[in-house]
């Protein structure tokens, strides 16, 4: 975490990208033991924890950059870790939940997300640059 308030974006989205990087491992570990009997599918919601957070700091009157420096005071609040997904649902008779074709689409729907936090946070640091020129 980098403590000045010029990275206050970067800082978060450097959390979504952690987020989607451990979301990335899960989803491997899903397909990886699709043929597990009794396996549950694990997930990483960093979203929800996000949408909490900026919810915490919710009023019409303070702008998204106001909630962005509260949550800055404790990043802490948006460290999220894997859960096991549907814990008593599986559509198969082996007990393993994990559809590889969902599996499949998710990896490429986050492989697209962080890309993009990447992207954003070059963008924020190109950002600094040109102010700092």
């Amino acid at each position: 975490m980098i403590s000045s308030s010029a990275f206050n974006y970067i800082n978060i989205l450097d959390k979504a990208a952690d987020a989607s990087s451990l979301r990335q491992q899960a989803i491997a570990n899903n397909l990886a033991n699709s043929d597990t009997p009794n396996y549950k599918r694990q997930d990483v919601d960093f979203e929800s924890a996000l949408i909490r957070e900026m919810g915490a700091y919710q009023s019409k009157y303070k702008t998204g950059s106001a909630k962005v420096k509260r949550i800055n005071q404790n990043l802490r609040q948006l460290d999220v870790g894997t859960y096991t997904d549907a814990v008593g649902y599986s559509y198969r008779i082996d007990g393993n939940n994990v559809d590889p074709d969902n599996e499949n689409v998710e990896l490429a729907a986050n492989t697209e997300k962080y890309n993009g936090l990447i992207d954003s946070m070059t963008a924020e640091f190109e950002r600094l640059k040109s102010v700092m020129k």
